[in-house]
């Protein structure tokens, strides 16, 4: 297996009887000359880009088979989902800083929950263990061929849609998402990563030009925490990433705000990172650059949200 356009454009048919194709919109942000169009991911199934990979590496299956995940929130919701939808069994591994709604959400899909270790680096060992002792069915939440290769129908998506985009922006945690997005363009488009000063795994990999541990910490931990960006995706990075911008937290505040009073939408933090890098001028486009952003999930709770507008 490999991760290429061939590959992206065979997941994109194997997924196609079960994920959604999202919505794009425009929308003008002051100082930039030509409308952003936003790839609304988090209208997808289960609220996230996850159930693109949890299909794609799921699909093939017999019925009935256990699968397992170690997973934030949003991965194993992904993969609760596609699970029971293919008729699956799924024990899900979630630390214990996970998001209550998340964790919720895994449970109305029916997979049995394991809550337990600090972080996310935790629980996978958690997982991987449970996977020596049972003989479960692994689906890893970024660094596999299969999650990557899904993660980037989006991308074909969003290139049918939108065939004209110069940059694509996009938040990055294990980079599992980024990664079949930039495989997808292949430098066609650039592809800038996304992430939190304090959830900085690519940015550190590519300064060191190697995956190196990081100790994520911050607003945006539950989705984009992972401690070491996936070692499946960093070539892919290298040579096709443009670069990688880091915004603070507040930004990221401010970029779910924004979603909401200019469009009505319910973002999580890790899926208004993306805008948030244009909003706070961490990536300033060019004149007339067309400039798309992923707005990848909306995993959060009425409560959490409700607190963005009673502190600005």
């Amino acid at each position: 297996m490999t991760v290429d356009r061939d590959s992206i454009a065979r997941a994109a048919y194997r997924i196609a009887p079960h994920a959604r194709r999202t919505p794009v919109m425009d929308m003008m942000l002051a100082g930039i000359d030509r409308p952003v169009t936003l790839k609304l991911e988090l209208l997808q199934h289960t609220g996230s880009f996850k159930a693109r990979g949890a299909f794609n590496t799921l699909a093939g299956l017999p019925p009935g088979s256990l699968v397992t995940a170690a997973s934030g929130g949003n991965h194993g919701a992904a993969v609760a989902y596609a699970a029971q939808r293919l008729g699956h069994k799924a024990r899900i591994f979630v630390p214990e800083i996970s998001s209550p709604a998340k964790v919720a959400r895994i449970a109305s899909y029916g997979a049995e929950i394991v809550q337990k270790g600090a972080n996310y680096t935790a629980a996978l060992a958690l997982c991987e263990r449970h996977i020596a002792e049972s003989g479960a069915f692994s689906v890893h939440a970024y660094d596999a061929e299969a999650t990557l290769q899904g993660q980037g129908t989006l991308a074909r998506e969003l290139e049918d849609q939108t065939p004209d985009l110069d940059t694509v922006l996009v938040a990055v945690g294990g980079g599992g998402l980024i990664g079949g997005i930039a495989a997808w363009y292949q430098g066609g488009t650039r592809v800038i990563g996304v992430e939190p000063r304090s959830c900085n795994t690519l940015h550190a990999a590519l300064a060191a030009n190697q995956p190196v541990d990081v100790a994520p910490s911050g607003l945006a931990t539950d989705s984009l925490g992972a401690s070491r960006v996936g070692a499946l995706m960093f070539p892919i990075a290298r040579a096709h990433i443009d670069k990688v911008v880091l915004i603070d937290d507040d930004d990221i505040h401010a970029a779910q705000r924004h979603l909401w009073r200019e469009a009505q939408l319910v973002s999580e933090p890790g899926g208004a990172t993306a805008l948030a890098a244009l909003l706070a001028g961490a990536y300033r486009p060019a004149r007339d650059e067309r400039v798309g952003v992923i707005v990848c999930g909306a995993n959060t709770t009425m409560e959490a949200f409700s607190k963005l507008f009673a502190a600005a």
